[in-house]
């Protein structure tokens, strides 16, 4: 399994898929996204995180959870509820995030990977 996929138990387990369209405003983002994946590594019930962003500053990253409270616990933390009101107001053009309760995965193609 390639090294950018993260490491997904047996499910159930949850994801918070955050897909976003970037503004032409870059002040401290690139360290801001660094820091919330590192602190969210930290986080009870964190599992991995995968995320891309194409030329056109459209990006998607999604996290995974052991369960629902961890995740909530996540967004209650106050470094992150800053990066998120930095993102409504400056980095974000618009955005979406989308909350699911994983019951099934695949991995391939067949005979490689997990």
């Amino acid at each position: 399994m390639p090294d950018h996929f993260a490491p997904l138990p047996e499910p159930p387990y949850y994801a918070v898929i955050f897909t976003n369209q970037r503004t032409d405003f870059d002040a401290g983002y690139a360290a801001m996204a660094e820091k919330m994946v590192e602190m969210a590594a930290q986080q009870p019930g964190f599992i991995g995180v995968e995320s891309t962003r194409d030329e056109a500053g459209l990006g998607i990253t999604v996290s995974y959870w052991k369960d629902e409270q961890s995740l909530l616990a996540w967004k209650a933390v106050a470094e992150h509820a800053f990066a998120q009101k930095m993102g409504r107001e400056k980095w974000y053009e618009y955005y979406i995030t989308r909350i699911a309760k994983v019951e099934r995965h695949y991995a391939g193609p067949e005979g490689r990977g997990g």
